[in-house]
């Protein structure tokens, strides 16, 4: 099990998994169950309690898994030697952690460890993005934007039947939680899909955030960018791409490999 004991991080996974829960609890118990339609309630709540299950399974999959940690301490005498490096290959050293840095890996300082291929550290999941995590990352960016889209959907419908009908005997605090639930929805489906075009980017041309904002020299072969898609999601291509609970099949090469 792997996690970080940051108190901004907790604070933050805390606060996602209770917004995900309010916009449950308002979408079916105030938009829902009490319109009395109970095809379209059953059928709009299996949806959007399906989409708010995964994106929480995302979650915790991006928080509870290594990002791709390099070894503490391994920059020893003994681990230098067992790599067998070739004549003129050059070996950098973490003071940091003490550790051998393979190459794309980035040293973060709230995990306190080098990260594989490290894209940010991101508090809302606790964790850094990194090698073997982004896949559920990406797939929760982009259940919570599917659950806010949802959301404005329901919330939009709800007041359109409330012009065309007369809503008056609904209580001013059903409509608070419905405008500041439509307010949440338009913010975090902005947000989500903003990271999700970023990170889908990054995974297409195979460059990380912080190698784009250091604009580090490309020192890896380029890609194609079906093979950039099957290195993070897994291959063959199949419905496990879009699941939080399979791992991807990302190979067993070895990371210090590609050292120069």
């Amino acid at each position: 099990m792997w996690f970080i004991p940051d108190g901004c991080g907790i604070f933050c996974a805390i606060v996602t998994w209770f917004l995900v829960f309010y916009t449950e609890f308002v979408v079916l118990f105030v938009m829902l169950i009490p319109s009395g339609d109970y095809m379209y309630s059953a059928i709009n709540g299996i949806v959007f309690s399906l989409l708010a299950f995964l994106a929480l399974a995302s979650h915790c999959r991006a928080m509870l898994t290594d990002p791709g940690a390099v070894p503490k301490g391994n920059a020893t005498k003994e681990f230098i030697e067992s790599l067998q490096l070739k004549s003129g290959q050059v070996l950098y050293n973490c003071p940091k952690c003490c550790s051998i840095k393979p190459d794309r890996a980035h040293h973060c300082r709230v995990c306190k460890r080098c990260i594989r291929k490290m894209d940010h550290h991101c508090p809302w999941i606790n964790n850094c993005v990194g090698e073997k995590n982004q896949k559920y990352f990406v797939l929760f960016t982009m259940y919570v934007a599917l659950i806010s889209l949802h959301t404005l959907i329901l919330v939009g419908f709800h007041f359109l039947h409330c012009f065309e009908e007369d809503c008056s005997s609904s209580s001013p605090t059903t409509t608070t939680l419905l405008i500041l639930l439509g307010l949440k929805g338009l913010l975090f489906l902005i947000f989500t899909s903003a990271m999700f075009g970023t990170q889908m980017l990054s995974i297409c041309t195979d460059e990380t955030r912080i190698e784009q904002l250091k604009k580090e020299d490309r020192r890896w072969v380029k890609k194609t960018t079906w093979v950039n898609l099957k290195a993070v999601f897994g291959h063959p291509f199949s419905l496990g791409w879009a699941s939080p609970f399979v791992m991807p099949d990302q190979g067993k090469a070895d990371p210090y490999q590609h050292m120069i």
